[in-house]
């Protein structure tokens, strides 16, 4: 799927809108560990590594799409530990895995750039023992933790992911156009995948660009946050109930997972 042409990968957070997702017809599905971790009362990066493997289980038995996990850092620091927590996630069954730079430390935020090198090459050493063919995205948080020059930092470290292994490179957080075409220029013919959580950018735009896949992230959990919160606000501040309008039918949701069930 990433040899031509650009694919979308949503992001379903539970068996639910896996299965939804699946039979609206995409091809292939990722995790969200925002989504995730939003539907048990924590945020992005609070569930721990077994907790999120069992997740990931979990959504690649409900569908036979490829699934590719969100893996945050590896939750390991050092290269060793992430290659062996990589080796637990391909166990899971997934088709791909990305591993990202954010060091979850404050005061410096992104792995130093060897290290984070390092640690991508673990991550393809791992895989490549397992002999799955597991894709492996490396993600660069150039953008996400404010570095002061994340396109200089963002192409020189997916430059370097790429030189270490990884099949597909991935800097959340761009959205002008103009660097996502070189970004995708810099790591060429390796496929780039780019984050879309707002309105904007299109599908026939970004694949314009050279871009093979495109994710949301946590925006489809986000969205539907956004039903849920204005209705229950309504109810509470209002009285009143028009926050259902435009609900999904019962009857619909019924047919959906009795025909899954069956």
């Amino acid at each position: 799927m990433h040899d031509s042409g650009c694919f979308v990968l949503p992001n379903p957070w539970d068996i639910g809108t896996t299965i939804y997702l699946e039979r609206l017809g995409f091809k292939a599905l990722a995790t969200t560990s925002a989504g995730f971790a939003f539907s048990r009362g924590k945020h992005d990066g609070g569930v721990p590594r077994d907790q999120m493997l069992a997740h990931i289980r979990e959504i690649v038995e409900a569908t036979a799409l490829p699934v590719n996990a969100d893996f945050l850092n590896g939750f390991a620091h050092n290269p060793e530990e992430v290659a062996a927590n990589v080796k637990l996630c391909v166990d899971m069954g997934v088709a791909g895995l990305s591993v990202e730079d954010n060091s979850q430390y404050p005061a410096a935020p992104l792995y130093e750039k060897h290290l984070a090198v390092e640690r991508i090459r673990a991550a393809r050493a791992a895989i490549e023992s397992s002999e799955t063919g597991v894709v492996l995205t490396g993600r660069c948080e150039a953008w996400l933790v404010h570095d002061p020059t994340p396109l200089r930092t963002a192409l020189e470290r997916l430059a370097a992911y790429a030189e270490a292994g990884a099949d597909c490179l991935y800097a959340p957080g761009v959205r002008d156009p103009k660097t996502i075409a070189a970004i995708v220029k810099a790591v060429a013919p390796r496929p780039v995948n780019v984050l879309v959580g707002s309105p904007g950018l299109t599908v026939p735009q970004l694949a314009g660009l050279g871009v093979r896949r495109i994710s949301v992230g946590g925006a489809l959990a986000r969205a539907a946050w956004a039903g849920f919160i204005r209705a229950a606000r309504e109810i509470l501040e209002q009285g009143t109930f028009g926050g259902f309008s435009g609900a999904t039918p019962f009857a619909e949701l019924e047919s959906l997972f009795s025909a899954h069930s069956a």
